[in-house]
């Protein structure tokens, strides 16, 4: 009996590790997913640049998920856990508007500003964890909280350091652009719930998002052809003038789609109160590409040095909280017994949901079956984002190649470093 419960403790301690990881390596790619965003200042709509991420984002949720487990395996889960369909298509709404949301406040008060505002999800996914499914219950829920709390405070002072840089914005657009990223927080951190609640009853994160899909590009797309100028027509058109830059919104909607799985897994193996933090110090990553790539904070000051340097460091402290801060025993009984109350509530198995948070993967044992027509799909993605960067063109937009290079490659490290300890440990369960 001590040595089921020995191996029970260490697979829970190697899963808060894993999950750790997946939250920092999800901030990596969710920086590097808004980083096309910049576009949105060479005159193009935000719509049209939230329509073309999503595009990208929907070629890419189904790719992934299809090479990764195969059409079999994410069907399969979806016929067992069917009441979680309809949380997937909402979470997908929720993030479609406050995508769209986030291109306006890049627009109008810059990236490096409003990626601090919209990262109050972190306190809003937090509350909502601790609300709705047990988390933070028990001992050492003080260094969650204070981390979120630091996370979010370095976020705002990094914002302050970077308010006073100049440049066009439009008419009334600093307030605009302030309560559209505050706006796309609050969304952000409510779309958390869904993901929760589909971890707890045991889906695995690649069928979760591949639903998802579905709600956020009937989202976008509703929303493109509500408030663009000509309705279907002015979209298509603005589509065929945005021809070439597509390439790189699509580009953002797959780092985007990395980076939301590594928070999907994240937020499965450590709760959404830990993880969200952890993947919102993507603010870091966002003030590298706004600063060394897109010069936002050119012309700035020493003071304006001095308080970047101290929000980043109150960020990483937070982050560090946050990642030492495993779950207590308590808060373990308190998570069984939110996946209890989902297992009773759908009539879900006890012990497959178990195993699932536990890292294993109930429905491989079962061999869902690989289909040829997989590979279709996966040279159709490949075939789309050849044929955009073939009439890619150069877009009036300042960056700086070496430092672009250099952010790249660690994203792409990041990717597979965690990938790797992901299949390691759960074989992407």
């Amino acid at each position: 009996m001590s040595s089921l419960v020995s191996k029970a403790k260490f697979s829970a301690y190697s899963l808060h590790a894993l999950g750790v990881f997946c939250g920092l390596a999800a901030a990596t790619w969710l920086a590097a997913a808004e980083a096309p965003t910049k576009l949105v200042t060479a005159g193009f709509s935000p719509f049209l640049i939230s329509l073309g991420m999503v595009a990208g984002v929907f070629v890419a949720r189904w790719t992934v998920p299809v090479a990764l487990k195969g059409t079999g395996y994410v069907l399969m889960d979806l016929r067992e856990k069917p009441h979680l369909i309809v949380w997937a298509v909402i979470a997908g709404m929720l993030w479609a508007v406050a995508n769209t949301l986030t291109v306006f406040a890049v627009r109008n008060v810059g990236l490096s500003i409003a990626f601090p505002l919209w990262n109050i999800n972190s306190l809003v996914g937090l509350f909502w964890g601790w609300l709705l499914f047990n988390e933070l219950r028990g001992s050492g829920w003080g260094r969650v909280v204070g981390g979120a709390v630091a996370i979010v405070g370095g976020a705002c002072l990094l914002a302050y350091a970077t308010s006073q840089q100049t440049g066009h914005r439009p008419p009334g657009g600093a307030a605009l652009g302030i309560v559209a990223a505050l706006s796309a927080g609050l969304l952000l951190g409510t779309m958390y719930i869904p993901y929760r609640k589909a971890y707890i009853s045991g889906m695995n994160p690649l069928s979760f998002v591949t639903v998802f899909t579905f709600g956020e590009l009937g989202t976008v797309s509703s929303l493109a052809v509500a408030f663009m100028p000509g309705g279907v027509h002015g979209v298509i058109a603005e589509l065929v003038r945005a021809r070439p830059v597509l390439i790189w919104l699509f580009l953002g909607g797959f780092c985007w789609v990395v980076g939301d799985l590594f928070q999907n897994y994240a937020a499965k193996y450590i709760g959404i109160a830990r993880g969200i933090p952890l993947s919102n110090t993507n603010q870091l990553w966002g003030l590298a590409w706004g600063i060394l790539v897109f010069g936002e904070l050119a012309g700035q000051g020493v003071w304006a040095h001095v308080l970047v340097f101290t929000g980043s460091v109150i960020m990483i402290a937070g982050a560090g909280a946050i990642c030492s801060a495993e779950a207590s025993e308590s808060e373990h009984v308190s998570w069984k017994a939110a996946v209890a109350r989902e297992c009773a509530r759908y009539g879900l198995d006890p012990g497959r949901v178990a195993s699932s948070l536990l890292g294993e993967d109930p429905l491989s044992r079962e061999k869902p079956a690989r289909h040829w027509w997989e590979l279709i799909i996966a040279a159709g993605a490949v075939a789309i984002f050849v044929w955009l960067a073939i009439g890619a063109k150069h877009q009036p937009v300042a960056m700086n190649l070496p430092w672009t290079a250099v952010l790249v490659v660690t994203t792409l490290v990041c990717l597979v470093a965690c990938g790797l300890l992901l299949w390691k440990r759960t074989r992407f369960s």
